[in-house]
């Protein structure tokens, strides 16, 4: 099998070249920059709105995996462009180069696209993709964390010092890189879970209540932590200062907070994957302790 992978050198893009090399799957993928030569990889130059490029990466290939997406931005439109513009061109290269299967890494705040901009813009390019023809699979993880990821870090960053700052009360899921990137790679031969929304977590019924997973952070740390839940307008204040002091790299941003404050991000057992294709390995208590260790062998921490 030869997978077209877009998103390859971000955090899920990494994690799915991992998994893909112990499994024996060539990937082919995109990149931004020149990339060292690797074994199961042929590295693409180019972006998602560079058409040859995008016509090279899928040509040839099994299935289409897009992972490719923008998460924060200090221009919302910049969310339009790279999410929705940017699935489309990718969706057209596969039609253009008869690749019958796609499977789209969307967000599981396109269940609420009201919420935020970038949940929004992530469920306009699930209508596109629903619409496309192809055979295709929607995945919409929770909260994603693990090895190399910077957005979750800044909690156990803060779990050093005892006090992990959290939302107001709500549920989430969670999944592990690894286990998303597993899952990933299992929806890829064609016909697996065809037309499928599919909302892939750890197997935690209920999730977790945000200070419950901030304290399980804190233990992978070795620490006991302080949980305080923060109403919406503390959060939107931290937004604002976070802007002043790191400008276009805010990790707090007014998008963020829209679907922060929301109370349910549980994954639906509706839209479980079925068994029979994949399973999660990695339970929230086991991959924390595992990325805490991480963090500190990288020397983040």
């Amino acid at each position: 099998m030869i997978v077209a992978l877009t998103g390859a050198t971000g955090f899920v893009g990494q994690a799915v070249l991992d998994v893909a090399a112990r499994s024996g799957i060539k990937v082919r993928a995109l990149t931004r920059s020149h990339k060292a030569a690797r074994e199961g990889v042929e590295w693409v130059e180019g972006n998602l709105h560079k058409k040859s490029a995008l016509l090279e990466l899928v040509d040839g290939a099994d299935a289409v995996i897009h992972v490719a997406g923008l998460t924060n931005a200090p221009d919302p439109a910049e969310f339009h462009e790279a999410n929705v513009v940017g699935t489309r061109n990718v969706m057209r290269a596969a039609q253009d180069k008869d690749v019958r299967r796609f499977v789209f890494v969307s967000s599981l705040s396109a269940r609420k696209p009201g919420l935020s901009l970038y949940g929004k813009s992530k469920f306009e390019a699930e209508k596109w993709v629903g619409n496309s023809g192809l055979d295709y699979t929607i995945v919409r993880p929770p909260a994603v964390y693990g090895p190399r990821d910077k957005d979750m870090f800044e909690l156990f960053r803060a779990a050093q010092y005892g006090i992990v700052p959290v939302p107001p009360k709500g549920y989430t899921s969670i999944i592990h890189v690894d286990d998303l990137a597993e899952c990933l790679l299992a929806l890829a031969p064609a016909g697996t879970a065809s037309g499928a929304l599919l909302e892939p977590d750890d197997g935690r019924e209920g999730g977790y209540e945000h200070a419950q997973m901030a304290k399980l952070i804190g233990k992978a740390m070795g620490k006991r932590v302080f949980a305080p839940h923060l109403p919406d307008f503390v959060l939107s204040l931290g937004a604002r200062i976070d802007r002043m002091v790191r400008g276009d790299q805010a990790k707090l941003t007014a998008d963020r907070v829209g679907y922060m404050v929301h109370p349910d991000w549980v994954c639906s057992p509706e839209h479980a994957v079925p068994p029979d294709i994949w399973q999660p390995r990695i339970p929230g208590p086991e991959g924390f302790e595992q990325t805490a260790r991480w963090y500190e062998r990288e020397g983040w921490l």
